[in-house]
């Protein structure tokens, strides 16, 4: 049931799933149940709730509720359910007392007793010989591409990489680092041929390949687990060729949940990763860099030169803590509802989504032609969901996280159902 971990003093503890399951069910607060539609019969809606309470029994109970009336569902009283990203998590309580009696000191001065304890136990607990608190996982990705290569040289990195495509061109505009683009798999990955072809020959023409970058779990690829086979892979051209090896790891913490195995063991065929602490772990702010004790050190140079030396932050990183030690055992449970989401969606008409692909946290979908992805998350926000569109206008992304809970994944399977049935009256008459 349980499984431990005894490295350089600190005591791991990663509870099974069933115990995380347990102790998350008797603490779960149910969110009360809307009235969806008007003028329906008690006893149909009893029914069609039994049969929406599979997955299975999913494309049923939408046949109950579309044969007991035609007229658009008003909604009343409903809870709003936002799936529109996992960093909209708000501090629980335990957070806030945490944060409330943080012991904090001057952390430019090394002296903030709370960060100094947050950065031990994220190096102990990741595997690695040192850790840096940084606020943003930008910070924390440009602190590192800053320590591995000098102004001039390259990095590698997929195509739909967060790096290259959403922090601001940081690597090159900052740092004066290039950023090689190679494309990426579906699953998140990329070719090993590609990725060899692209390090740059040992020649005045070039620019010097430093270091190559991967992301997991893969955002704009749909929250996909990067297989342990393929980290091996880039392990190897990097030992071959002389390179670093950078992950960005934002939701590892996810990752580690799917494959049922420690984040340390992932992180081990890396060189250095940054980590996430306000998405999926719940805290306000922050994230954690990992490496060696060097490169640490350079990467605490960087984040001064950023901005990011930061006082009694102690306050924040209280925050953290509690994040690593007591959230990051229950993300599989977001694993777990995202993929019952995709399953119970997969059954409704007209949308189109593939819960094999679903590994963690976020679900990708997409409506059937004509129908239009902006009016649908317009017309699903009228129903009291907010989703986001996904890296194009053709894609909806729902993102799961602790504010989550299966009686909502139930709720929102419903009322996207009673959303797509208003587009596609919409699109009928536009027609």
């Amino acid at each position: 049931m349980f499984r431990t971990w005894n490295g350089r003093g600190l005591r791991w503890i990663l509870c099974g799933r069933k115990a995380v399951k347990g102790f998350c069910s008797m603490h779960a607060v149910p969110s009360p149940s809307a009235q969806l539609v008007e003028g329906v019969a008690d006893a149909q809606i009893k029914l069609s709730t039994r049969r929406l309470s599979t997955s299975a029994g999913l494309r049923d109970g939408i046949q109950s509720l579309e044969s007991s009336t035609r007229a658009s569902p008003q909604i009343v009283e409903k809870k709003v359910i936002d799936l529109r990203s996992d960093t909209l998590t708000t501090p629980c309580q335990r957070m806030r007392e945490a944060m409330f009696t943080a012991d904090v000191g001057d952390d430019v001065y090394g002296e903030d007793p709370t960060i100094n304890k947050l950065e031990r136990i994220a190096a102990e607990l990741f595997g690695k010989e040192s850790a840096l608190f940084v606020p943003t996982g930008t910070m924390g990705n440009s602190c590192a591409i800053a320590s591995h290569c000098f102004r001039g040289d390259e990095l590698i990195c997929g195509n739909r990489s967060h790096i290259f495509n959403y922090e601001a061109g940081s690597a090159s505009t900052l740092f004066g680092v290039s950023m090689h683009t190679i494309p990426n798999h579906d699953d998140g990955t990329f070719s090993v041929k590609d990725a060899i072809q692209a390090i740059r020959p040992d020649d005045p023409h070039f620019a010097r390949t430093r270091l190559i970058c991967v992301e997991n779990t893969h955002n704009m690829c749909g929250g996909r687990v990067l297989p342990l086979s393929f980290l091996e892979d880039m392990k190897r051209v990097c030992k071959q060729h002389n390179l670093a090896l950078h992950m960005d790891g934002a939701r590892i913490a996810n990752a580690a949940a799917a494959l049922d195995i420690p984040v340390y063991e992932i992180l081990s065929y890396v060189d250095t990763a940054s980590i996430c602490l306000s998405k999926g772990l719940g805290a306000p702010v922050g994230s954690i860099l990992v490496g060696p004790c060097e490169f640490i050190q350079k990467a605490r140079r960087v984040r001064k030169l950023l901005g990011g030396g930061m006082r009694q932050a102690g306050i924040i990183a209280a925050a953290g803590l509690v994040a690593l030690q007591q959230n990051i055992h229950r993300v599989f449970i977001d694993n777990d509802n995202a993929k019952l989401l995709a399953q119970n969606l997969m059954g409704i008409k007209g949308i189109c989504v593939s819960p094999e692909t679903v590994e963690t946290n976020i679900v990708l979908l997409s409506l059937e032609k004509p129908l239009d992805c902006k009016q649908f998350v317009k017309i699903l926000e009228k129903y009291g969901v907010l989703a986001g569109l996904g890296y194009d206008s053709s894609v909806v992304r729902l993102v799961t996280h602790l504010k989550i809970n299966k009686p909502d994944i139930e709720d929102v399977s419903k009322r996207i159902h009673f959303a797509l049935r208003e587009v596609l009256e919409t699109a009928t008459h536009a027609a």
